[in-house]
């Protein structure tokens, strides 16, 4: 199979396409749910709808049970001004309310919309139940060593974002061997920092240029949790430097408390990123190095040509103080120089008078 080209549903992604933006709406549904007065898959169906809207090819949600995820004596690790919780349990016991009946409405929902239903699957249960919902899996930073969970996912058969932050190169080897044992090679790695937020200072990108050198045969990605700015500069930085999955936490209102919504995209940073990128496939055209179209009338008229440098009459023998080399280009090349040195004038030739191979013999 080829690493560097892989399909979901029906988009192809590999280095020379278009981004894969996964919107990664995650829990913060539960918070836009009680924003609006609204239940939660209704809040949930919101998020897939304007993520659809604003251009995403994914948008991700998150499964897990609290009591399979975290012990009840492990604690935060995240900005306690944005998200007050002290314990991770207690934490995502608060969001773990979607049951497996919720995830189907959501994938179906999503089908609906023209797009893509994901979910990071942090148990092996929540695996084999997302196994018929989604067309690929994404793996967290955080569950990296988690080899169990790498082979049971591996062996869905199903391509992988897998996120690589706060991990070491061998580490991302000792992963990609886990997956591949089980006969899966279609995985993409996404460079990611593993702190929310992370500070532009932290952000790393040219990690992603790092792992195409260390990886040159898988997709290189990369996951985002720095603070959007007006201009999406670093997502668009990333695209630039060859991410070709890029995922960011997504929201429909930045500025509700809680331990994701600050350093999410809106639909609003969205559709600033995707206009981006269409603007730089503009800009950026293609690596073969051949004269445009629009350069032909620079070719005749740019470059030079020789130049009769006096009145030259009929059947004068060309010395070089014979010829000046002027614009336009639309006569003999100066290359040709040395070659029109010594032969004759079948015509009279003016000064200043641009000479063409018919006038010499």
């Amino acid at each position: 199979m080829n690493r560097k080209k892989i399909k979901i549903n029906n988009i192809t992604i590999s280095d020379t396409s278009r981004p894969f933006i996964v919107a990664e709406a995650g829990v913060n549904y539960y918070d836009i749910a009680k924003k609006e007065n609204i239940g939660l898959t209704e809040a949930a169906e919101l998020m897939i709808r304007e993520a659809a809207k604003a251009g995403a090819n994914a948008i991700k949600f998150q499964t897990y049970k609290a009591k399979t995820l975290a012990s009840k004596y492990s604690p935060a690790y995240w900005d306690l001004r944005k998200e007050p919780i002290t314990s991770q349990y207690e934490l995502f016991k608060k969001f773990d309310k979607l049951t497996k009946k919720n995830y189907q409405e959501l994938a179906n929902f999503a089908k609906k919309q023209k797009i893509i239903f994901m979910s990071t699957p942090f148990s092996r249960e929540a695996v084999d139940f997302l196994t018929d919902l989604v067309p690929a899996f994404k793996i967290a930073s955080a569950d990296i060593t988690n080899f169990p969970l790498l082979r049971q996912i591996g062996k869905k058969k199903k391509p992988i974002f897998l996120s690589t932050g706060a991990s070491t190169i061998e580490e991302i080897k000792e992963a990609l061997k886990i997956i591949e044992e089980e006969g899966n090679d279609q995985v993409v790695l996404l460079h990611c920092v593993l702190n929310y937020p992370t500070k532009n200072r932290d952000a790393n990108l040219k990690m992603i240029t790092g792992l195409q050198r260390t990886f040159p045969n898988y997709l290189i990605g990369y996951s985002d949790h720095t603070l959007p700015d007006k201009n999406m500069t670093v997502l668009t930085t990333s695209y630039i430097l060859g991410a070709r999955v890029i995922e960011k936490h997504f929201t429909l209102d930045k500025s509700i408390k809680g331990n994701d919504h600050f350093h999410s995209m809106d639909p609003n940073d969205l559709r600033t990123f995707k206009n981006n990128v269409e603007f730089l496939e503009k800009i950026l055209g293609k690596a073969e190095k051949t004269p445009l179209k629009s350069e032909k009338i620079s070719i005749n008229y740019a470059r030079r040509s020789l130049v009769a440098n006096r009145e030259l009459p009929q059947g004068k023998k060309i010395s070089f103080r014979d010829i000046a080399i002027k614009r336009p280009g639309t006569g003999i090349s100066p290359k040709f120089l040395n070659e029109i040195i010594g032969k004759k004038t079948k015509r009279k030739i003016k000064e200043d008078e641009i000479i063409k191979w018919k006038d010499l013999f």
